[in-house]
């Protein structure tokens, strides 16, 4: 296929946004940014949609990140705005690595709430190898998810490493054969959709909030109080107690 802007598609409750640049290892060009947030948008005021999926088009490269050539004069808030949407996007994310992933791309990953790789793919992170010092969102996503010791290696060394070190460091949620990779992402998908709308959207708020210190422990409160009192928990319970009899 040509090499063409993200693209869209939704199929009943789950949402798919595509990385369609595959001559050049799906790149993020500068417009992309726009384009994915502009998506991103959309989705959330969509109430039919329930799941949201990243993925990227061929077998060979998830992504090889921002366009090389626009950082100098390119790289600006639209790159960081579109990764911090997709971060604080509200319903589930996969993101489905259908391969290898590079400087931005690993990023884009890590903004998901879950990222499934296929065996034999590595990460590479060359920030500090072509001389840029890597924007605050990304570096605390880093130390964040994957731990101040892992982040060391992967920015102060510009080392690449395999699919074995990126389970290991929690890079990848789950690592699987490429020929089994939307079957797991299927399973996600069902056993997300089998969850509770209105908890997902405030656990994810809470989690998020909690791990990078922000969380209101009122509001954690008043979460758990509103679900104790919901009507979905009532007649989710009745559910439960009537297949037990």
């Amino acid at each position: 296929m040509e090499d063409q802007a993200p693209g869209l598609s939704i199929h009943d409750s789950v949402a798919t946004i595509t990385l369609q640049r595959p001559s050049q290892h799906n790149r993020i060009a500068p417009d992309d940014c726009s384009v994915i947030s502009g998506q991103l948008s959309r989705l959330a005021r969509n109430p039919d949609v329930r799941v949201l999926v990243i993925t990227g088009t061929g077998t060979q490269t998830f992504s090889s990140g921002y366009t090389l050539g626009a950082i100098q004069d390119q790289l600006d808030n639209r790159f960081e705005d579109m990764l911090d949407a997709i971060e604080q996007f509200p319903l589930p994310t996969i993101c489905a690595i259908n391969g290898s992933v590079y400087g931005g791309g690993t990023d884009l990953a890590l903004c998901c709430d879950f990222r499934l790789g296929v065996t034999g793919s590595k990460m590479f992170m060359p920030a500090s190898r072509i001389g840029l010092h890597y924007y605050p969102g990304g570096i605390r996503r880093y130390v964040g998810i994957l731990g101040l010791a892992a982040a060391k290696k992967l920015f102060l060394t510009a080392q690449a490493i395999d699919d074995t070190e990126m389970l290991r460091i929690g890079f990848l949620t789950e690592r699987v054969d490429a020929r089994e990779l939307d079957a797991v992402v299927h399973s996600y998908i069902e056993h997300i959709l089998a969850c509770e709308p209105k908890v997902l959207a405030t656990v994810k708020t809470d989690l998020m909030a909690t791990a990078y210190g922000h969380a209101d422990p009122k509001v954690l409160r008043a979460h758990y109080t509103e679900s104790l009192n919901s009507p979905e928990l009532k007649a989710r319970l009745a559910v439960i107690n009537n297949k037990k009899r």
